[in-house]
């Protein structure tokens, strides 16, 4: 049983937490003052959007939705390292675009090149083990960092087809019959409106070498271009062809004029897209096995705005006429410029990442937020989530940080109180005139 071609996905990623420093120290026969030799925790593993040539549909997102990178390992005693976590790689038909949002602002990626790689998630730093943490005046650091937690965030995907040509016309034109005789394709055919509610893909072989895809396009009704009946779900899949099957029912069983069809879909081209209508057209003046249709072709010869070449008389039904449309499709196929060679080795195609602007991490916001304190910052959000509040040293630590920055200052002059609630990423603190922070 053949799969619905399923074109949109929503997925949550998450990457591994980084491992947690360790606070130990050496314990050797005849060394009567150890020092402290806590390792790092290791850096938790990476989520990876990847384009898998072998993928042609988000099929298997229906079946899951959510991706969790490996944690980084906990730092050891004597100096050793935790593990790092394993990468995870999600992958999905080249000619995706991902789309998510981070920090209000939303950021797109077209996976459009096999073997294209996005990180989507960061995994988190390791923390710090207490051989950091010595200095001339505290040899004996009972502090260590927790691991920073991983990225994690919710992906929209939508599946643009790469295909070379895409069939467009209105429902009952023909073209399901015009892709299944001229590819191995077996789409749904029927004479009722929107036979075709998923785009199907055929491979086209034309004498011994010439190959290309052709998309089945679901068909359009007047409006299109606003989202009516199938709209946008139609006209999204023809912007990465590089030329059109205008598909017209010569013979107007539907008993719509071809002049107007072949007018009304072309409007809709144009108001969902201008370039899409500039796209070359081969138009194919089909069912002309049927009376009808011959008695329309003269016309619709004369009076159709389109080369003489680029009119091709064909009936799908009996494959009439389609060799010298796919003679004509490679003629324009040849003609038009060709597109840059992308190389699908990973090795050679850098990582992509969001794009999110780089800030200054020392900068910071204060808020106030209900009947508590908000405090953003890259810096600070990040000290505060690696920091293991049991640790007396570490909250004095948090402390000299957030007076060193200014933050307390900055509360304080937008009128911080006695036992207020300042809140630092998912970290509540309570302050206190006399011992600051609690």
């Amino acid at each position: 049983m053949a799969q619905d071609f399923f074109d949109r996905a929503t997925i949550t990623v998450r990457a591994g937490n980084g491992g947690n420093g360790a606070a130990t120290f050496r314990r050797e026969k005849f060394v009567p003052r150890g020092g402290p030799n806590g390792g790092d925790g290791g850096r938790g593993g990476h989520v990876y959007l990847v384009a898998d040539p072998e993928l042609n549909t988000l099929l298997h997102f229906s079946y899951q939705r959510k991706f969790v990178a490996e944690h980084g390992g906990n730092g050891q005693k004597n100096r050793m390292f935790g593990p790092q976590g394993a990468d995870l790689e999600v992958r999905v038909p080249p000619g995706t675009v991902a789309r998510t949002v981070i920090d209000g602002v939303e950021y797109e990626i077209d996976l459009a090149v096999p073997g294209q790689r996005l990180l989507a998630a960061r995994g988190g730093k390791g923390g710090l083990g207490n051989v950091h943490f010595t200095t001339s005046t505290r040899q004996a650091p009972r502090i260590a960092e927790y691991g920073e937690p991983g990225q994690e965030l919710q992906i929209d995907l939508e599946l643009k087809m790469i295909a070379d040509v895409g069939l467009v016309g209105f429902p009952n034109a023909g073209k399901s019959t015009l892709l299944s005789v001229i590819s191995a394709a077996q789409p749904k055919i029927a004479n009722y409106p929107f036979t075709t509610l998923q785009p199907n893909l055929g491979m086209v072989t034309v004498g011994d070498y010439e190959r290309f895809v052709v998309a089945d396009i679901p068909g359009l009704i007047e409006g299109a271009h606003a989202g009516v009946g199938l709209g946008h779900d139609f006209l999204r899949h023809i912007e990465r062809t590089r030329v059109i099957i205008h598909v017209v029912d010569c013979a107007g069983v539907d008993g719509r004029d071809p002049l107007d069809d072949y007018a009304q879909i072309n409007a809709e081209l144009r108001q969902y897209r201008p370039e899409l209508a500039k796209r070359p057209q081969v138009v194919a003046l089909n069912k002309q096995d049927l009376p009808e249709a011959a008695e329309n072709l003269e016309r619709l010869q004369r009076e159709l705005p389109v080369a003489p070449e680029d009119l091709v008389p064909i009936a799908a039904a009996t494959r009439e006429g389609l060799d010298a449309l796919l003679r004509r499709v490679t003629e324009v196929l040849h003609s038009l410029p060709v597109a840059p060679q992308v190389t699908s080795d990973a090795d050679e195609l850098p990582d992509l990442d969001w794009g999110v602007p780089e800030v200054d991490p020392n900068t910071f916001t204060v808020e106030r937020e209900g009947g508590r304190w908000r405090v953003r910052g890259v810096k600070i959000e990040r000290l505060v989530a690696m920091t293991n509040f049991d640790q007396p040293e570490a909250v004095d630590r948090v402390q000299r940080v957030l007076d060193a920055m200014k933050v307390s200052d900055a509360l304080l002059k937008a009128g911080l109180q006695e036992g207020d609630t300042v809140v630092i990423g998912r970290q509540e603190l309570l302050w206190s005139d006399a011992e600051r922070f609690l």
